[in-house]
């Protein structure tokens, strides 16, 4: 049954929630490993301090707390009723170099606000709450990400934990000196009986939610993303000797393939494509290219519009490759499927949104996120929160205490209403359309 009684109030129009939510986010930023900026990577001293306080403000809002074997911090709530299921809440602390200060930490600190405020309130509900900070979802100090999530869904293979940084540590080395225990990585596997769904506040990263003027949207799909590198093997020749007519420029036929790319994107509903890095080995001001490499970043909600155009762009580099009598050839470097977010939550978030007074939007996450890893374990949801100018992982990210307010709210409201009944798995393509906006650059 809905719960009635009312949230903290401080004046009309705002609640204390969003204004703690924001100043626990400025203090949270003071753990880097820069003095001018926020760094804060996997299993550092700084992701270290961070965690620490998270824990401390987990235990202020009547959560239990421990690190697990991945580094994760885990506060737990729990149910009205012993042996209930529970809802898994949270996002990550750790950043990317030079970093804004609401990616992924907005999602912890507003899933502690929303549990503390559940805690005033006395309140304990039909499921217990895990709030998970974790460790590793930007990939930056190791070559792996998620795995916070992916070794609670058993996704984390041994191969893994013998990975590198650049400085020859590895992962498990790692884990074992910030207190972690990499033997026991495979052991947190859930029992997906035991988990009712997993919930997530973040930043848009998109200019969506900005340009319809609205505090907060919800998540249909994380999309998968396709990452790959190409390799176009031509002949050297001096500039000023071969005629254009008998060139094979590795360059030039590169160039074209990273037209034929934005051609295929700008033609495919529902798809991003992006080269963000291209190279020259070898390259000189006077010599025709022999060898160019260039990288591919593909992503959409569906996975069938991301293999359909990857199979289109395969046909038109080697087209591309024997007109201009070069060699084309790809590696895949990165391949995760997409993550459709569950039927139940996100008419939750919809019944939630309109209660507030606000209209319900739908749009899918065009970056990645802890629950694509946690879709195999279990139904997932995310709330997005406006960004100004959509700008993520810069030290510019902004958002407003007004549309955190929002966000939080909403966050209570949705859990003191859940029906742990309506949660079903989801399919593999989202329910209805992904987008009821017009199509935009979604980051």
């Amino acid at each position: 049954m809905p719960h009635d009684r009312p949230l903290d109030q401080t004046s009309p129009g705002q609640t204390a929630l969003g204004a703690a939510v924001m100043a626990r986010l400025d203090a949270l930023a003071a753990f880097s490993a820069d003095a001018d900026g926020l760094t804060r990577l996997y299993l550092t001293p700084a992701h270290a301090a961070a965690a620490r306080q998270v824990a401390a403000w987990m235990e202020e809002a009547g959560m239990t707390t421990r690190l697990d074997a991945a580094a994760t911090v885990v506060g737990r709530y729990e149910a009205a009723v012993p042996g209930a299921p529970t809802l898994l809440l949270g996002s990550h602390i750790d950043t990317v170099r030079h970093a804004g200060r609401y990616d992924g930490n907005l999602g912890v600190v507003t899933a502690i606000s929303a549990v503390a405020e559940l805690h005033r309130l006395g309140e304990r509900l039909p499921f217990a709450i895990e709030v998970l900070a974790f460790g590793d979802e930007e990939g930056v100090r190791f070559p792996v990400t998620l795995t916070g999530s992916r070794a609670l869904a058993g996704l984390v293979s041994p191969d893994a934990l013998a990975c590198c940084d650049r400085d020859g540590v590895s992962l498990a080395q790692a884990l074992r000196e910030f207190g972690g225990d990499p033997d026991g990585v495979a052991g947190l596997a859930r029992d997906p009986a035991s988990v009712l769904g997993y919930l997530e506040v973040h930043i848009e990263q998109g200019p969506v939610l900005e340009a319809e003027d609205l505090a907060v949207g919800i998540v249909t799909a994380i999309a998968g993303a396709s990452r790959l590198v190409v390799t176009v093997e031509g002949r050297a020749g001096h500039a000023g000797t071969v005629p254009m007519a008998l060139r094979h420029d590795s360059l030039a036929a590169a160039a074209e393939m990273v037209l034929a790319i934005e051609a295929e994107a700008k033609g495919t509903p529902d798809l991003v494509a992006t080269v963000g890095q291209i190279e020259v080995p070898r390259g000189a001001v006077n010599v025709i290219p022999a060898l160019t490499r260039f990288s591919l970043d593909l992503r959409s909600p569906s996975d069938a519009v991301r293999h359909a155009a990857l199979a289109r762009l395969s046909a038109a580099f080697a087209a591309i490759a024997e007109r201009r009598g070069v060699a084309a050839s790809a590696q895949g470097s990165y391949d995760e499927p997409a993550a459709s977010c569950a039927p139940g939550l996100m008419a939750a978030l919809a019944e939630g949104i309109a209660r507030l007074g606000l209209r319900p939007l739908h749009l899918p996450s065009g970056a990645g996120h802890d629950g694509l890893a946690l879709a195999g374990l279990c139904p997932i949801g995310m709330i997005f929160v406006r960004c100004a100018g959509g700008l993520s992982h810069s030290p510019a990210e902004s958002v407003t205490a007004a549309d955190v307010d929002v966000a939080t709210r909403l966050l209570v409201d949705v859990l003191r209403r859940l029906r742990p009944e309506s949660l079903a798995r989801p399919s593999l393509e989202g329910p209805g359309p992904l987008l009821d906006h017009p199509p935009g650059d979604i980051p």
